[in-house]
């Protein structure tokens, strides 16, 4: 299992580095100048110049892209050109709402998506099961801005004065406090990659409210989170329901299951014993598909809830022509998706004893 592991690994690093070699090289592609679009009105020909000059714009890609990879290899970012501070800043900053929100949502989507699925196959062809793909195929149609509009109206306005009141936007309410880490635990002197690692967990609230055991914070953070999660969770829910419904469906009509009701066994426990393990290979692929694009940012969820995450960011970065924050995003992104993928694969070992890793 180690050695299939590091094979990954070492598998995964071409194709990180051509990720970020083709983002770096498309970005300076791209017509335009990137210094109007980040200084806009005060970008005259000799600042354009001395800006161009100062960030090494004016050599070659592959030069440029040598520069970059050497600094990335030393945990050197960049600066990022429109607001001229670290890119790991903005990521410490920025990452963790998506982190929180993600995780939510595809918490959301698969407690609910994969108990659908297996109440649509064991009552195949029923009203039940006709009735939870309908609502499967809606949830799949329709829009997130829709659906978090209607969300806030629901929640945060027709049922403001009951105890279903959720907030609208924000992470935390006003008057509630959640401190960094470093302050609750007295280590402000920390410096270099433990201060960032400190701060970068103090911002994920939840992780933090539960290491601190701020039991209000939590409880506060967890409301504000619940409606985006819903919202930006919705369509992977369908197509979880969908997936397992569909998998579920193909493994029951196999000769082991109809072996085991031979057998006098329950339909209840054919189906979750024998059937669903199976079943689920497929559903964690799309599980683990969907919780990589979640974490890549969900631009619409975070603009309509007001939350600061990668979404919003980047979208920021690409109007604004800001490489270095693009660049820092993307190589994030890609370590997440090349992670989540080798969590699947190993998943993939103990779901089905067939596979040899090996």
């Amino acid at each position: 299992m180690i050695q299939y592991i590091l094979r990954r690994v070492l598998s995964s690093l071409p194709v990180l580095l051509g990720i970020l070699f083709f983002t770096f090289a498309l970005a300076r592609l791209l017509p335009g100048d990137p210094c109007r679009a980040v200084l806009g009105e005060r970008a005259t020909d000799q600042v354009c110049d001395a800006f161009i000059k100062r960030y090494g714009l004016d050599q070659s890609i592959p030069v440029q892209f040598s520069i970059y990879l050497k600094d990335v290899l030393s945990g050197d970012l960049g600066n990022s050109l429109r607001q001229a501070r670290p890119a790991t800043e903005i990521l410490i900053e920025r990452l963790p709402v998506t982190i929180e929100l993600a995780f939510l949502a595809m918490l959301f989507a698969t407690l609910v998506g994969v108990p659908l699925g297996i109440i649509s196959a064991y009552w195949h062809n029923s009203g039940v099961d006709v009735s939870t793909m309908i609502g499967a195929n809606i949830g799949v149609s329709t829009p997130v801005f829709v659906l978090g509009l209607l969300l806030e109206y629901t929640f945060a306005v027709l049922l403001k004065d009951t105890f279903l009141w959720l907030p609208p936007s924000g992470r935390l309410s006003s008057g509630v406090e959640l401190p960094f880490l470093a302050e609750t635990w007295q280590l402000e002197n920390l410096t270099g990659f433990s201060a960032r690692l400190l701060e970068f967990l103090s911002r994920l609230y939840i992780f933090n409210s539960l290491v601190t055991a701020n039991w209000k914070a939590l409880g506060d953070v967890i409301r504000h989170m619940l409606l985006p999660a819903i919202a930006v969770g919705t369509i992977p829910l369908a197509i979880v329901a969908r997936m397992t419904r569909s998998s579920l469906l193909d493994v029951l009509g196999l000769d082991y299951i109809r072996t085991a009701h031979a057998k006098g066994l329950e339909k209840r426990a054919v189906v979750l014993r024998h059937g669903l393990r199976n079943a689920l290979l497929p559903v964690i692929t799309i599980i683990g598909l969907s919780l990589g694009g979640l974490l890549s940012g969900a631009v619409l969820t975070e603009t309509v809830f007001n939350l600061p995450g990668v979404g919003r960011t980047l979208f920021e970065a690409i109007t604004a022509r800001d490489y270095t924050v693009v660049q820092a995003f993307t190589l994030v992104i890609a370590v997440v998706f090349l992670s989540v993928n080798l969590i699947v694969d190993v998943m993939y070992a103990f779901l089905d004893p067939r596979i040899r890793l090996s």
